[in-house]
């Protein structure tokens, strides 16, 4: 396609034709022209937003953009309503490509009940593989927001699910005919399925319901980039004990044969929170099927501490996510 925005014919046929989600609060919606969107509130309701671009890769881009999107907004304790979106594409792209990425946009929308409002296309010179924005939108009651700064001393850490699932999907699906040169067809069919586990809505709901005080979507920079994140945000020191972190066996191998740390990798699909009583809130959790592991506790003052046995050592701001040291993202 030529560079400029997309033409009216394609927008219309291959990005609004692939829309069909709606939301009773959305007034003003996508359409030819509309620079903005309208929600109408209850006088009772906060307005969550949340942005995001996805960069890591280009496979299944649409319905991560999607995912991360309405994770951010879910660990704020808000109900995501609506997304506008940024579509930035290469110039050999072709139209079936970006009618599919919309299809998996939709269909992730329609899974959870969100509605495209609007958003900009355009072909660039500036990228080389396709890139989405997501500027996401949701609603909360007053007074029940949930904040990455709600941790303080004292405090239970706990995790849901596992890290690294989002990162070892990722690689599984873009480098597999590297990754079939030591592991089983089966190995790498079960490390690509890890996508399934993306969503945390269903944890953020039971956890606003049993007392949970901050949560954070675990995305680029891994569980060690959030947990410093929560730290610095809240204000306090950790004690962590790594041998408690959940990982998938999966996760391990495959990060092992490329040499980058899984404490590192993007693990979108795990949420970090901080619970007065994480013992009750893994109960809580379990019994709606989410797995839970308690990994330490909040403490007074700064120092954040990741514990290994006998030995000590002191959690590092957040660094480049181990995903980009893998390379190959692939354009199709």
């Amino acid at each position: 396609m030529k560079i400029g925005k997309v033409p009216e014919n394609v927008l219309k046929r291959s990005v609004f034709k692939q829309i069909h989600t709606k939301r009773p609060e959305v007034v003003l919606g996508a359409g030819v022209g509309e620079d903005c969107a309208a929600i109408k509130l209850a006088a009772d309701e906060t307005l969550v937003m949340s942005t995001d671009p996805i960069t890591g890769t280009a496979k299944d881009i649409g319905t991560l953009a999607i995912q991360i999107t309405v994770n951010d907004l879910a660990s704020a304790g808000a109900e995501p309503v609506g997304v506008l979106l940024t579509v930035l594409l290469p110039e050999n792209i072709r139209e079936a490509k970006l009618r599919a990425m919309m299809e998996q946009v939709e269909a992730a929308c329609a899974k959870v009940g969100v509605q495209v409002m609007g958003g900009h296309t355009e072909v660039t010179a500036v990228v080389n593989q396709p890139v989405i924005t997501v500027c996401g939108v949701g609603k909360v009651k007053d007074g029940h927001i949930i904040s990455t700064a709600g941790a303080r001393p004292g405090m239970d850490i706990l995790v849901t699910k596992w890290i690294g699932i989002e990162g070892t999907s990722i690689i599984a699906k873009e480098h597999e005919e590297e990754l079939l040169t030591r592991f089983s067809a089966p190995f790498i069919e079960k490390a690509k399925e890890l996508d399934v586990y993306l969503s945390v809505l269903s944890e953020a709901a039971v956890a606003v319901r049993s007392g949970v005080s901050a949560m954070h979507d675990v995305t680029e920079g891994g569980i060690f980039g959030a947990l410093w994140e929560m730290a610095e945000a809240s204000g306090v020191g950790l004690e962590i004990d790594i041998k408690k972190i959940p990982i998938r066996q999966e996760t391990v191998e495959i990060c092992e044969f490329f040499g980058i740390n899984p404490y590192q990798l993007i693990s979108s699909g795990c949420m970090l929170m901080a619970a007065e009583d994480g013992n009750t809130l893994v109960r809580e959790l379990e019994k709606a099927g989410i797995p839970a592991t308690i990994i330490g506790k909040a403490t007074e003052g700064n120092d954040r501490v990741l514990l290994n046995a006998d030995e000590q050592r002191f959690l590092e701001p957040p660094k480049t996510d181990e995903l980009y040291k893998v390379g190959g993202v692939e354009n199709a």
